[in-house]
């Protein structure tokens, strides 16, 4: 039955294709300079309205991260994206400086971005921000849809063993230089987990500071609605209600997933009165000429409705031990049948960041990871909140720009002395 809920999704998205096609074509006739009409009202909203409809219908693919050069002292600096490390389920992108003289000497960051339905280009302006400062790694997890069956499944455990050969393999690049980690929503809980294994075992490996933002390490704490909905629900629910079979032709076809389209309906659902709002003013400013406004809107949402699908191992088991069950402030959580002790993590420095108005990961919820890593010196741990912002201003945004990235460059620099 699953399979055919997939199915009729593809079906309905095939069926629309000759309506999406009548649409580009209306769009084009009456955005012609040479049509008269297309410079009256009446022409300026029959296009808005095909543009509208073309793009609530389409399927949005992957985005690209469109980065190529970054400013550092002044000096516009070339960018080269290159894949350093690969999985089946994730690839390790670097986002190479090319520098023309000497490089200079910085810290490198690894951004652990949420496997949480949109793809790690969500982070783009993260990145950007971090670039004039720091050597950027990003994970840029898959979509599970196309990915084989017979490169096996993914779960929780899976992603941290991932997070745990990255911290290695950049550890050893570049002898000498720190490297600096930031898990994002979501990421924070398996970054975390990574961390603990490196540090319980000598910490050479582990990296000198973790940056965890609007991530649910309790999710007791002040519980959101999204929060409520788990407990509620139960993982059984969850099961028999969001997981189905990825349909013929895709890569990844008979593959268990959580689908991209189930989680971007919840995302709209959330603020729905938001999401179409946002749209009839995007009409109004494509009938008013607002070139500026409309392309603004675009940019937004051609990222925010592409999704991936979820591999449903991971789904699962997030649901179940991080939202339900809440093991990690029970000291519960297992990676591959041993318990994870936040306690163990001694030697890794510590920023939590929360945002004052975040619907997702409620205030308290990260910071709890202040309490849990009970053995990082306190010269080493700091909080921030970040008042007025959401849940996405955390990590993105001009809030996120002038307050929150010059505290974390801050944090880095300072944990990096020999006396911190």
């Amino acid at each position: 039955m699953d399979r055919i809920s997939y199915q009729f999704y593809e079906m309905m998205h095939l069926a629309f294709a000759p309506a999406r096609a009548m649409s580009d074509a209306t769009l084009t006739t009456f955005k012609n300079p040479f049509n008269p009409f297309a410079h009256t009202s009446v022409g300026r909203s029959v296009a808005a309205a095909a543009e509208l409809f073309e793009r609530m219908t389409r399927r949005y693919g992957k985005p690209v991260f469109d980065l190529p050069e970054t400013l550092i002292d002044g000096v516009a600096t070339p960018i080269v994206e290159e894949v350093v490390w690969e999985r089946p389920f994730c690839r390790l992108l670097h986002f190479q400086r090319v520098f023309q003289g000497e490089a200079p000497r910085q810290s490198k960051l690894l951004i652990v971005a949420p496997m949480s339905g949109h793809y790690a280009t969500l982070l783009r302006g993260t990145v950007e921000a971090f670039l004039p400062s720091h050597d950027v790694y990003i994970t840029d997890w898959c979509d599970a849809r196309a990915v084989p069956n017979e490169k096996g499944v993914f779960g929780l455990d899976d992603y941290v063993d991932y997070l745990v050969d990255m911290l290695r393999l950049l550890s050893k690049r570049d002898d000498g230089v720190p490297l600096h980690t930031l898990g994002v929503c979501q990421a924070s809980v398996p970054l975390i987990c990574a961390i603990a294994a490196l540090d319980g075992e000598g910490g050479v490996d582990a990296p000198e500071s973790m940056v965890l933002m609007g991530g649910p390490i309790d999710p007791r704490r002040s519980p959101t609605a999204v929060n409520r909905l788990a407990v509620e629900r139960g993982v059984d629910w969850f099961h028999r209600n969001c997981i189905h079979s990825v349909p013929f032709p895709h890569a990844g076809f008979g593959r268990k997933v959580y689908p991209g389209f189930l989680q971007l309906s919840g995302f709209m659902a959330m603020n729905l009165e938001k999401h179409v709002a946002a749209h009839f003013d995007m009409f109004n400013h494509l009938v008013e000429g607002d070139g500026d406004s409309a392309e603004k809107h675009r940019d937004f949402y051609d990222e925010y409705l592409a999704v991936m699908d979820l591999a449903a191992e991971f789904y699962l088991e997030t649901v179940e031990k991080v939202f339900i069950r809440h093991e990690i402030p029970q000291g519960l959580l297992r990676h591959r049948g041993e318990i994870i002790d936040l306690s163990a993590i001694q030697r890794t420095a510590l920023l939590t960041v929360e945002g004052e108005k975040d619907d997702i990961s409620g205030v308290g919820q990260t910071y709890a990871a202040q309490e849990l890593c009970a053995n990082i010196p306190d010269v080493r741990k700091q909080h921030y909140l970040q008042e007025g912002v959401g849940h996405y201003g955390v990590f993105n945004g001009s809030r996120f720009r002038r307050d929150i990235v010059p505290r974390i460059r801050e944090f880095c620099a300072r944990v990096e002395t020999p006396q911190a």
